[in-house]
């Protein structure tokens, strides 16, 4: 089976050209994995950003987690859980995420945790559940600190969840039925808690795979469903 993803190699270029010397720079010099890559062969990482809102403009980003994924295999030993020193307070997000400003003064620079995330992410697909939050706050955070922005594919599991459900979809759907909690329990996969970083990474690894396994198994015209998941 084949990703069939779009390119952005050309955004990728442009973005190498502009970005100062460092992480972003690095990491857009390793090329994506090619559009033909088998999906068993495909090299993913798994992300989530806690953060205080969704506005990147003026919320920050209060954690990130995340775990690779070669293939049909979830890589633990990759597996990562930063915190971010210089977030600011967490005001009333705490109450979701649980992330004290003690906590967080133990934490690194967002600066350093955004490149060591780039060089777990080089040569790997993105992979999220509504991964627009990620991509909007690590694109900010990357013309912030390296002046350029950040083109990246991404395999989003809520955009499958979408296609997978009743209606490819096009049927309206019942609030919450695209949650990651909710496409998990759909599945029979483990209930963990939600708002910690690296666990949610896990929780939509875990459900990519079962994700797939329905795909894999599915019609060939419901298969197709992933063109339009790759951005």
């Amino acid at each position: 089976m084949t990703w069939p993803g779009r390119s952005v190699a050309a955004r990728r270029r442009r973005a190498a050209g502009r970005a100062a010397p460092g992480p972003l720079r690095e990491y857009l010099a390793v090329p994506s994995p090619s559009r033909e890559t088998p999906l068993e062969d495909l090299p993913l990482l798994a992300l989530d950003l806690e953060t205080t809102g969704l506005d990147p403009r003026s919320d920050r980003v209060l954690s990130a987690g995340w775990v690779p994924v070669d293939g049909d295999r979830i890589v633990l030993g990759g597996a990562r859980r930063l915190l971010v020193r210089d977030a600011g307070e967490v005001g009333q997000s705490a109450t979701v995420h649980g992330i004290t400003d003690d906590a967080l003064g133990a934490g690194r620079p967002l600066e350093e945790v955004v490149g060591e995330l780039l060089g777990a992410l080089a040569g790997r697909v993105l992979l999220a559940h509504f991964a627009r939050v990620e991509t909007r706050f690590l694109d900010a955070a990357c013309r912030r600190f390296w002046g350029a922005r950040m083109p990246v594919e991404v395999v989003d599991t809520l955009e499958l969840e979408r296609r997978l459900l009743p209606g490819g979809g096009e049927a309206p759907q019942a609030p919450g039925a695209l949650r990651l909690w909710t496409a998990r329990a759909r599945r029979g996969l483990p209930l963990y808690s939600a708002h910690e970083a690296l666990t949610d990474a896990l929780a939509c690894a875990e459900l990519y795979l079962a994700q797939r396994s329905e795909l894999e198994h599915a019609t060939p015209e419901r298969t197709t469903a992933l063109r339009h998941v790759v951005a």
